[in-house]
Order: C-alpha cells, then sequence, then structure tokens
C-alpha cells in the first residue's frame, strides 16, 4: 500500500467551474476512501501498539534509582495525590522514597503554611499523571514511571492510527508506528518520570483530532455541496466536537508543559486554513471569507476558550487547598464568596507571572544542556543515569542515556528535507502538515537559545518524535508510489522501506543497552557512544 494519487490539492485547484460536478467523484477527492480492511485498520497498529508496550514495561522498575529529574516530578506527583497540591519535602526524601518511608514532607504549622509550598515552574497536569501512578501502584520507581509508559505506549497507537488516516494506508500507518516505538528518545522517555512524554502525548492527540475534524468537516461540505448553490459563504459546519476535543487535548498540552501554547496557536491556524481549502476545493467562490465568517467562531470556542478552561481547571488542587505556592489563602477566605474568587485568581495570576519570569531567566549551566540546533544530528544526549559496578569482566556500566535511534533521526531528517521539496511542488496538505508541526517543536527554541541564553536540553524535542516518524511513512509511501505506478518501482519502494525498518530495528537493538539500565562490560558501553560528547 502506498500514499494514494487522490491528494487533496487545495491550494492549486483551477478555479471553481459553474457547471455542476459529479457528487461521488467530488467526495471522494475532499475524503479519499482507506485501503484495505478496516479490521486490519485497528488490528495492526494494536499489534505494534502491544510491540511497543512490551518494550516500556519490561523491566520498568530499572534502575531502581532516582533518574535526573524524577527527583522533582515523583515527589510532586506524590504530593499532589496527597495534599492536593506540591509541598515541600524534607532533605534526603530521594533515600526516604526508595526505602519505602513516603512520610518526606516538611512539617509546618497552621500558621506557617507558606513555609510547607513549594515553588514549581510547571503545571499540575502531568504530574497528576505520574500521581496516578504512585496512587495505583506505591510511590516506587515502577509506580512513579507507570503513566508514562502507558501514555508512551498510548503516542505508538495514536500515531499508527492517525498516519494511517493522513495516507489512507493501514501498512504505512504501522509503519509510523513501529519507527516510533523503536526510538530511543521516545524510549527513555516513557520509561523516565519526566513531564515530556505527556507533554508529546497530548500534542499528538490534538493534532489526530484535528485530522479527524478535516475529514469530518469535508464530508459534510459534500452532502452540502449536492443540489446546493455555489454562491455565498457556504455552509455552517456545525458544532465540530473533534475540534472541541482538539482543543481539550492541546488545552492539556499547556497544563502540561507551557511549550505546548506553540502547538495550540500553530495548529488553530493550520484548521482554520484547512478549512479555507475545503471551501475552495468544493467550488466556494470566497472560501477565506467563507471561513471567516462560518469556520472562525466556533475555532475560537473549540481552540480557544476550551484550552484556557482545561488550563485553569488543572490547577484546582491549588485553589481548593491552603499549601500552594502564593496561595494567600487566609486573606482570599476572610471576605466572602466574591471576594476569594477574585483574591484567588490575583494569587494565581500573580504565580503564573513568577513562573513565567524563572523561564525567560533559566539560564544556568548544565553540564548536559544543549543548543537546538544540535538536537537532529544528536550531538548532545542526557545521561539520565549512570553507575560503573564491579562486575565479572571487572568494571561494568550501567546507563540510561536518553538518545534517539540514530537511523531513524538521521532518516528522518532526510524525510523532511524531501517534505519541504514534495510541498514546494505538490502543496500536499500531508507534507504540510508534518512539516509545521516539527518546526513548532523545534523553531521556537531557537530564539530562547539566542535571545535568552536558555538551558535546555535534547529531550525538549519529545513533542517531534511522532512527526519524525510521520515523516518516514509519507517517505515510504512516496517510494513506493500510488497504486497505480509501475510494479518494479513498488517493489523496489517497498524494498527499500522495509530495509529501513530492519536497519532501524538492528540499531535499537544495539542501543538497547545503554538506554535500558542493562549492567554490560565498560568496554562495550564505551563502543555505543557514537560521538565522544554522549560521553
Amino acid at each position: 500500500m502506498a500514499l494514494t494519487d487522490s491528494t487533496n490539492q487545495d491550494f492549486d485547484r483551477p478555479e471553481p467551474r459553474e457547471e455542476p460536478e459529479n457528487p461521488g467523484s467530488l467526495r471522494d477527492r475532499l475524503v479519499p476512501p482507506f485501503l484495505g480492511s478496516p479490521l486490519w485498520g485497528w488490528l495492526g497498529p494494536l499489534l505494534v501498539t502491544a510491540f511497543g508496550a512490551f518494550l516500556r514495561f519490561d523491566r520498568l522498575a530499572v534502575p531502581k534509582a532516582v533518574v535526573f529529574d524524577e527527583t522533582y516530578y515523583a515527589k510532586d506527583a506524590l504530593s499532589l495525590i496527597t495534599f492536593g497540591v506540591e509541598r515541600t519535602t524534607v532533605k534526603d526524601a530521594d533515600k526516604l522514597l526508595l526505602g519505602g518511608d513516603h512520610n518526606v514532607w516538611q512539617s509546618c504549622a497552621a500558621t506557617e503554611l507558606d513555609k510547607c509550598a513549594s515553588y514549581v515552574v510547571h503545571p499540575p497536569l502531568g504530574k497528576w499523571l505520574i500521581g496516578v501512578g504512585e496512587w495505583l501502584w506505591g510511590a516506587d520507581p515502577f509506580g512513579w514511571r507507570f503513566a508514562a509508559a502507558v501514555l508512551g505506549s498510548l503516542s505508538i497507537l495514536l500515531v499508527a492510527r492517525v498516519a494511517r488516516r493522513m495516507t489512507r494506508s493501514t501498512l504505512l500507518g504501522c509503519l509510523a508506528g513501529l519507527l516510533l516505538a523503536l526510538d530511543g528518545l521516545h524510549f527513555v522517555l516513557s520509561r523516565t518520570a519526566l513531564l515530556d512524554v505527556f507533554l508529546m502525548f497530548w500534542v499528538l492527540a490534538g493534532f489526530g483530532c484535528l485530522v479527524v475534524d478535516r475529514d469530518r468537516s469535508r464530508e459534510r461540505l459534500a452532502r452540502w455541496y449536492e443540489g446546493s448553490s455555489l454562491a455565498g459563504a457556504g455552509p455552517w459546519l456545525g458544532v465540530r466536537p473533534w475540534r472541541i476535543g482538539a482543543g481539550v487535548c492541546l488545552g492539556a498540552a499547556v497544563a502540561t508543559k507551557w511549550s505546548g501554547v506553540f502547538f495550540l496557536v500553530a495548529f488553530a491556524v493550520m484548521s482554520l486554513l484547512w478549512d479555507a481549502g475545503a471551501r475552495r476545493a468544493v467550488g466556494l467562490r470566497h472560501p477565506f471569507s467563507g471561513a471567516l465568517r462560518r469556520d472562525v467562531p466556533t475555532a475560537l470556542a473549540g481552540l480557544g476558550l476550551v484550552p484556557v478552561v482545561v488550563y485553569v481547571a488543572s490547577w484546582a488542587g491549588w485553589f481548593a487547598t491552603p499549601y500552594g505556592y502564593g496561595r494567600n489563602w487566609a486573606q482570599a477566605t476572610s471576605s466572602g464568596p466574591v471576594y476569594f474568587v477574585l483574591d484567588s485568581m490575583r494569587s494565581w495570576w500573580n504565580y503564573q507571572s513568577m513562573v513565567l519570569g524563572f523561564h525567560t531567566g533559566l539560564d544556568s549551566s548544565h553540564p548536559y544542556q544543549s543548543e537546538p540546533w544540535e538536537w537532529p544530528l544528536l550531538l548532545r544526549p542526557v545521561a539520565f543515569f549512570y553507575e560503573g559496578p564491579a562486575c565479572n569482566t571487572g568494571k561494568c556500566a550501567q546507563a540510561v542515556l536518553g538518545v534517539g535511534t540514530p537511523v531513524i533521526w538521521y532518516g528522518s531528517l532526510i524525510a523532511l528535507i524531501g517534505l519541504i521539496a514534495w510541498y514546494v511542488a505538490t502543496r500536499d496538505w500531508r507534507a504540510g502538515a508534518v512539516l509545521l508541526a516539527y518546526g513548532v517543536g523545534w523553531l521556537p527554541w531557537f530564539y530562547y537559545a539566542i535571545a535568552d541564553n536558555r538551558t535546555m536540553f535534547l529531550f525538549y524535542t519529545a513533542p517531534m518524535l511522532p512527526f519524525m516518524a510521520i515523516a518516514l511513512a509519507l517517505a515510504a509511501g512516496l517510494l513506493i508510489g500510488p497504486a497505480g505506478a509501475r510494479q518494479n518501482r513498488r517493489l523496489l519502494g517497498a524494498a527499500l522501506s522495509g530495509a529501513f525498518v530492519l536497519v532501524a530495528l538492528i540499531n535499537f537493538w544495539w542501543l538497547y543497552p545503554i538506554i535500558s539500565a542493562e549492567i554490560i562490560p565498560y568496554d562495550d558501553w564505551h563502543r555505543r557512544m557514537l560521538f565522544d560528547r554522549w560521553i
């Protein structure tokens, strides 16, 4: 299977014709049919997801240690499910947690609640998700990594289904999901209690909702076209629940890390451009003004108001308890319900301003920091964990290196360059969407690197990972060609694509000991250091 040749050339369509058009062909052009069995459209992605989930859950509690920034998020998550808000922990809290003692909170008198409050610089949603795992399984390495493994595994399913919908090919969808499952950085983040895997999941889920919304709105336009006049602004397409779902997911992304707002803005613009393109494709004379009149109001609700509500709701614990940093609880509760709401919102807004100041001034050096222009080449990964235990060979290494699978990363870089040429030549919406998502996840960090000299790390690329996998699937579809292509081309394209997946699998297997905390001889660990800066 390959990319269908009935691509939606929205912005290359000739001027609208006055004569009627066959409604069936219009519907197929607006919403191309899927190739293959609907049953395998689910079974294939689920099998790929099961494979990826096995890799992520196997030995999830190894290493039995607080890995990298788990020292913040595992304790914040436990505090959230215990008190509803983050509280300060005592000294040596890491050792207490690993020893099974979860009474790690700094005590304070009722009149000194501010001494208990912990100043946190990320919104609460990702930590709430980590806390769910701790609530289910206990505050131990398996418990605080459980949610990351679940959402990391589900993101494989999402990528496979989203890529299938974009290409209309189950094979290409499964290829995208498999490549994401085999990426080393995605693997590490899915086994570590950091926030970035949750940000990636919600960004991908929001994108997927918009892709479905694109299909649904085009189906409505095709139905409207039958027997309708092309005069005027065209129809209102209804409430559009998938767009509201995208607003919920992208609001959840912002409620995990503020960098989710880049995707929220970019995807909202992208969705409105898709609306205008659909109206032009159906033959409406004023597609952009029609989209402005008919689609923007509901878009403002679904992709404007809904994300704000989700973000504020994620702070419910902070609003409901007296322990939150900057909460000003005594003053808020002293003068009635109206004053309580106004003072609470004022205190909350001041807190958001403080967090913004923290992030814009974050320029302290770190041994594993890297610049955004280094990220696509994997020049400086992050050592999440390293120990040098003694073993039969004399000296061994046990490591978790936060690094992507080089074959996948370098291959995706070539694929993305190819997508630029493809988009320039054809204006295909799929290439544009993937390039936009990748660019939004990468390019804003150049500003922070240059203007603010901000401390940054390779794992900030987490939201880009699904779109790298989709880019490779699109490239494979171009290699294989449409269903009507010559047999020799299709065979060669399938062979090249299959060979790439096999090499990616071997590359992942080669990396596996140093990304999963296996104890191996030191020389074997050192041989896997692709560059000196990996050490």
